[in-house]
C-alpha cells in the first residue's frame, strides 16, 4: 500500500511540474489553447471513470445507506485515523507558506517571474524525489513516529524558508518541505486505507478528502490574512512554529498513533 501510494503521489507531482510548463508552451502558441487542452483531458477523464471496475462489490452492512454521518462517527471513534486526519488538517492550516511565494519572489528575494516559477516547482521536485525513494523502500517499523517526524521537519523547513533572504536557501527549504510532506501523505493515506473496513472505506475516504481540501484552501486564506496583518516573514515563520508545536501536542494526545509500529 505504501509503495502504491508513493507511486500515485509521484504521478501527481509529475503533473504538477509538467502541467504549468506545458501550459506555458501552449499559451505561447495561442492564449485559448491551454483551456482547450484542459477541456479535452477532463472529458477523457470523465470517459475513463466508468471503465473502472471494483474487484468485488462490497455491501455496506455497517450503516444505513442514507446515513451521511457514518464516516464522521467512524473517524471520531478511531483514534489513529482521527489523529492522522486532524494532524494534517491543523498542520496544513498553519503551514501554508507557499501561498506567499509571489510576495517572497518580489519583495524579499527580489527575483523575477523565472524565480517565482522555480520557487513554485521546488516543493514538487522534493516531493517527486521522495516518492521515488518510498516507491522502492517502504517503512517497516515505527510508522507513527515517522509521520510525526515528517511533520516536524516540514515545520522547521517552513521556518527556514520564512526567514531566508537568499533564493538558494529558500529553494533548499522548499525542496525539504515537499519531501517531508510526501512522507506524511504516504503514511497518512496508507493508514486510512488499511485501518478502515471495506464497507466504510468510501465514507471515511470522503471525510479525509473533505478535510484535506478544506485545510489547503483555508490555510492559504489564513496565510494571506496573517501576512496582511503582520507581514509575510512573520506570518510564514509563525505558521512553521505552529506546525511543530501541533505535531508535538498531537504526539501527547494520540499515543496510539505515535506508538504505531506497522500499518498492517
Amino acid at each position: 500500500m505504501q509503495r502504491a501510494t508513493a507511486t500515485s503521489s509521484g504521478v501527481a507531482q509529475l503533473a504538477m511540474i509538467g502541467g504549468p510548463a506545458a501550459g506555458g508552451f501552449a499559451y505561447a502558441v495561442a492564449p485559448g489553447l491551454p483551456y482547450l487542452i484542459m477541456t479535452v483531458f477532463w472529458l477523457a477523464g470523465a470517459v475513463m471513470v466508468p471503465l473502472v471496475r471494483a474487484a468485488r462489490p462490497v455491501r455496506d452492512a455497517s450503516a444505513d445507506a442514507g446515513d451521511l454521518y457514518a464516516g464522521l462517527r467512524f473517524v471520531r471513534n478511531s483514534q489513529p485515523i482521527l489523529g492522522t486526519i486532524s494532524l494534517d488538517l491543523v498542520a496544513v492550516l498553519l503551514g501554508g507558506a507557499t501561498a506567499l511565494l509571489p510576495i517572497y519572489a518580489r519583495d524579499i528575494l527580489h527575483t523575477g517571474p523565472w524565480g517565482l516559477g522555480v520557487l513554485r516547482a521546488a516543493p514538487a521536485v522534493g516531493a517527486l524525489a521522495m516518492t521515488i525513494v518510498l516507491a522502492r523502500h517502504s517503512f517497516e517499523r515505527r510508522v507513527g513516529m515517522r509521520m510525526f517526524q515528517a511533520v516536524i521537519v516540514f515545520g522547521l523547513a517552513t521556518v527556514v524558508f520564512a526567514l531566508s533572504w537568499w533564493i538558494w536557501l529558500s529553494l533548499i527549504a522548499l525542496v525539504i518541505m515537499g519531501a517531508a510532506d510526501t512522507v506524511s501523505v504516504v503514511i497518512r493515506t496508507s493508514l486510512v486505507q488499511l485501518a478502515t473496513p471495506d464497507a466504510m472505506r468510501g465514507r471515511v475516504g470522503a471525510v479525509n478528502f473533505l478535510f484535506i481540501n478544506a485545510s489547503n484552501q483555508i490555510g492559504q486564506f489564513e496565510s494571506g490574512v496573517t501576512a496582511a496583518l503582520l507581514g509575510a516573514m512573520p506570518a510564514a515563520a509563525l505558521g512553521g512554529i505552529g506546525t511543530v508545536l501541533v505535531a508535538l501536542l498531537w504526539m501527547k494526545l494520540f499515543p496510539s498513533l505515535r506508538d504505531m509500529e506497522r500499518l498492517e
